[in-house]
């Protein structure tokens, strides 16, 4: 009973691959009449925007990384200089 069980659910399985990969995007559908910057977008390789928008996170990462830097710089000589007057 159980090999039957077995048989019938994967003889039934939907084919969900098929649907999701299919050739054509429902998302691009209209994009002539969309803004430019979709246009652009879609007219582009898409993994260049996706580059372009890794390297501003990155960038914006450094410099905050850079900034915080020096505060805690200045914040350790400012403690040294209390510690030296002490």
């Amino acid at each position: 009973m159980t090999t039957d069980f077995i048989q019938e659910s994967t003889s039934t399985r939907v084919d969900t691959l098929t649907q999701s990969y299919s050739d054509q995007w429902e998302g691009v559908g209209g994009v002539e009449e969309s803004s430019a910057f979709i246009q652009m977008m879609a007219s582009n390789d898409l993994i260049f925007v996706v580059l372009g928008v890794s390297l501003i996170i990155w960038f914006v990462l450094l410099f905050y990384l850079i900034k915080v830097d020096r505060n805690v710089s200045k914040l350790e000589e400012s403690l040294k200089e209390e510690i030296n007057e002490a």
